[in-house]
């Protein structure tokens, strides 16, 4: 007994050093007994594996905003709202805010699977905390912002899935989550679609990119009978754009400073239809349709094409659009009396330049407009003859991992066929603070 004891114990002696290599690496920030409660975030990575190979990442945001007007829900959700800013002679619009919120923040999963008839294939998965009933900050809820697979050969891309819409290449280089959206720049839904890319290149220099797509018709909450809307999507969408790329001007920093992109310059549309889902014109077709231009110009190119300091960037759209509210391109959905709906029109316009200075530190200023078309046509009170967005921000990288910015915004809201005794005008002011850690 007493050598099987000692066999044992010499066993246990001459495994320690491989069990001590294996052993966890607590967290010993915390005191007194580290090896017993080693933390909750302190030192616990490991690897992650998957099928295929698997990439993570993402960002943390903190955002303060103080805004003039109380912008209620909306802005306690997205710091901006997603349409007209109360008006002055309101009770909201004699109130201001402030809000603190993390609910920004995302992440991301990245995965690169084998190959399939030369091309690669690729997928993604990001969510952000603005799922359906969140009620609060402090409650946010898992949402799917993207979600896609694609098969990506040298000049050709099939994508699969959720992701942005086709109709508007242009983002607000905004500090606020709505980017420039309900005022002259439709492009924030991500929609489920199926589309091909096509690059064609003429030389070395110089490239033609095709998209064509088909969408789903509708966000959500405007594909239920009897919706705010009273329009319902009763085929997909179609959406194409057709971009002349170019190396000639060099390269400069596109959004957020994370993409060194070329001249671009082209052309977008969509094309579409709804039914009025109002009684007794319940089966009614509705033409939804837009078309726009857009440019990005690098005003001062890159000198390597990598590096950010003394770049200058130019970005502008405009576009028309007819029964598009579902991506906020049109202020409303239809316009007219039942049983003579037809899609209400409206235009945008959208412009932004963004310079670096240094590697580090960015500016931004931009101005954006969306505005309905042809008055006589919005027969509703208190429609919304404008929304417009001034806006200027200042970001700096402290380093790979944190960002701090500051951003100023002035909005206002135009009406048309006012209530009267009240104001025609809705207008808020905006002072935006934001910390990111980026992984």
């Amino acid at each position: 007994m007493k050598k099987t004891l000692g066999f044992i114990a010499a066993a246990l002696l001459v495994s320690a050093p491989a069990m001590a290599a294996d052993a966890p690496t607590y967290n010993c920030d915390y005191q007194p007994s580290c090896e017993v409660a080693p933390g909750i975030y302190g030192a616990m990575a490991s690897p992650a594996t998957s099928k295929f190979n698997l990439s993570v990442g993402g960002y943390v945001k903190l955002d303060y905003a103080y805004n003039s007007t109380n912008l209620g829900g909306a802005g306690a959700n997205f710091l901006l709202p997603n349409g007209p800013i109360p008006k002055t002679t309101s009770i909201a619009g004699r109130e201001d805010q402030s809000i603190l919120t993390a609910r920004q923040s995302r992440f991301w999963l990245k995965v690169a699977g084998p190959t399939f008839l030369g091309a690669k294939t690729n997928a993604l998965i990001e969510a952000d905390f603005f799922g359906p009933g969140s009620t609060s900050n402090e409650n946010g809820l898992l949402r799917m912002r993207h979600a896609y697979g694609s098969l990506d050969w040298a000049n050709t891309q099939v994508l699969f899935g959720q992701t942005q819409d086709i109709f508007g290449p242009m983002l607000a280089n905004t500090i606020d989550f709505r980017q420039g959206a309900a005022t002259g720049n439709p492009n924030n839904p991500r929609v489920a679609q199926l589309r091909l890319t096509q690059k064609v290149n003429f030389n070395a220099n110089n490239s033609l990119k095709l998209v064509v797509g088909v969408q789903n018709p509708t966000q959500d909450n405007d594909n239920l009978v009897g919706d705010t809307t009273d329009t319902y999507g009763s085929v997909v969408n179609a959406a194409a754009q057709v971009m002349f790329v170019s190396k000639a001007l060099g390269t400069a920093p596109g959004f957020y400073g994370m993409a060194m992109n070329n001249l671009t310059a082209g052309v977008f549309g969509l094309v579409g239809s709804e039914k009025v889902g109002v009684a007794p014109t319940t089966n009614r077709a509705v033409d939804s349709y837009g078309y726009g231009v857009y440019a990005f110009v690098p005003v001062l190119k890159s000198s390597d094409g990598k590096s950010r300091a003394m770049t200058m960037s130019f970005e502008t759209q405009a576009y028309m659009a007819a029964n598009m509210l579902f991506n906020s391109a049109t202020g409303s959905a239809t316009v007219g009396a039942t049983p003579d709906k037809t899609g209400a029109k409206g235009y945008g316009i959208a412009g932004q330049v963004i310079f670096y200075p240094t590697q580090d530190l960015g500016i931004t200023a931009g101005w954006q407009r969306r505005n309905a078309y042809d008055y006589a046509n919005y027969t509703a009170a208190n429609f919304e003859k404008f929304n417009e967005l001034i806006y200027g921000n200042v970001a700096y990288d402290l380093n790979a991992a944190v960002r701090v910015a500051t951003e100023f915004e002035h909005q206002k809201t135009v009406y048309g066929n006012n209530t009267p005794g009240q104001s025609d005008l809705g207008q808020d002011n905006t002072i935006r603070l934001a910390a990111y850690y980026f992984f």
